[in-house]
């Protein structure tokens, strides 16, 4: 797979009007195709594996954040990349996750191709999913070179999009409180 990749990088190296033999060229398509699969790892990953029993029985009924998850993710329509961060917040149902499971779920869905209301939703199911909690909350914030190095060029530009289920939906004062907390203590 790496040498099929490699082969389509030579071809659009060559299609750019540059020599992938060139010295400077000469290694680019493999170290490319390797950089592709190394960020869309996320393919080759499942919720299950990830979560790999990290599910723990808990009292904990009160909201659990996790803010600031930094993401590196490729748009799906232009392959260029968006950076950013991304708050869960979750209500236990006599279940709880184990922490660094959070950072994973992100980064399993963020090295895939997407748009980031999708990744947003990715990441609020699996959490539902994982946990059965009576609510989950994700917001990413996320600056995406698409419109930073192309089309408008605005370099300041970043986006907002959020997902909310069951009790932070339903709830106009957890979703609140949600808000008030990922708002709180950014960098």
């Amino acid at each position: 797979m790496t040498e099929e990749l490699a082969d389509l990088y030579r071809h659009l190296i060559l299609g750019l009007g540059e020599n992938p033999e060139r010295e400077g060229l000469q290694n680019t398509p493999q170290r490319a195709a390797k950089a592709m699969q190394f960020l869309t790892r996320g393919y080759a990953q499942s919720l299950e594996e990830i979560i790999n029993g990290a599910v723990f029985e808990s009292e904990t009924d009160e909201m659990v954040l996790v803010k600031n998850i930094e993401l590196y993710s490729l748009c799906e329509h232009h392959l260029l990349p968006f950076i950013g961060k991304c708050h869960i917040a979750y209500l236990p149902n006599g279940k709880v996750l184990g922490l660094s499971k959070f950072a994973r779920i992100v980064d399993m869905y963020a090295r895939r191709m997407q748009i980031q209301e999708s990744l947003t939703r990715q990441i609020a199911n699996a959490v539902q999913q994982a946990t059965d909690a009576k609510g989950v909350a994700v917001v990413i914030e996320a600056r995406h070179l698409c419109m930073m190095m192309r089309g408008v060029e605005k370099q300041n530009s970043s986006m907002t999009s959020s997902v909310m289920l069951g009790g932070f939906r339903d709830n106009p004062t957890t979703r609140q409180e949600f808000l008030m907390l990922v708002g709180s203590g950014r960098d």
